[in-house]
């Protein structure tokens, strides 16, 4: 796929470059800054931008923030954000159109190559990947409301796989659990969260995060 990077830091940029151009992929523009991204996006039209979330100059939110303007110009456009940092507050704007094709991981948790590769893949095909302590910080935003409190332990563990990007098989294979107990649960958190169960995984992904995102 075509990739756009919004990185500052060279050594982690260009080993972000390498990586991807030895995996197949093409990084159409690898950039230091916000406003270098949205022009990027702009001109490429990647399949997928890669961002940091603090840039130059202030090294405050300035990524997030472009990403933001990225999705407000590009409806939908795949964004992974790649940080240090959980933003809990633009983490939930970036979630709030319920478009899918975002993701949101930790630098120093991301150890398999593969889990990043699957990620990027997801999020460029409409998905979401997401790091749990970010689902986690964004879960805890809702504790109070009703349908959460009425969520078994299960089923949270279960929703916070499935805000994760976490598939079907996926989900038995870390809860140890049979196909049709995880469907169980699933029906039921979407009944209780007062959201009708689809069989598009994305759109179930993307209703659940749009429900976290409160």
């Amino acid at each position: 796929m075509r990739i756009v990077i919004a990185e500052d830091l060279l050594l982690l940029r260009d080993g972000l470059i390498r990586i991807l151009t030895d995996t197949g992929h093409q990084v159409v523009a690898a950039v230091d800054n916000g406003p270098d991204l949205e022009r990027a996006v702009a001109e490429h039209r990647p399949d997928l931008s890669i961002v940091d979330v603090r840039l130059p100059p202030g090294f405050r939110d300035e990524g997030l923030r472009a990403a933001l303007a990225i999705r407000a110009e590009h409806p939908g456009a795949p964004v992974l954000i790649l940080s240090q940092y959980v933003e809990r507050s633009y983490a939930a704007d970036l979630l709030a159109d319920g478009d899918g094709a975002v993701g949101y991981l930790l630098k120093d948790r991301v150890t398999s190559l593969d889990d990043f590769l699957d990620a990027i893949d997801r999020v460029a095909a409409g998905g979401t990947a997401m790091d749990p302590e970010v689902v986690r910080q964004l879960f805890a935003r809702n504790t109070r409301d009703r349908g959460v409190a009425a969520l078994t332990v299960r089923e949270r563990e279960v929703l916070g796989l499935v805000a994760e990007g976490l598939s079907n098989s996926a989900i038995c294979a870390a809860l140890s659990l049979a196909a049709v107990s995880v469907e169980k649960h699933i029906t039921n958190i979407l009944t209780k969260l007062d959201l009708p169960p689809d069989a598009d995984s994305h759109r179930r992904v993307r209703a659940v995060l749009a429900y976290l995102n409160g």
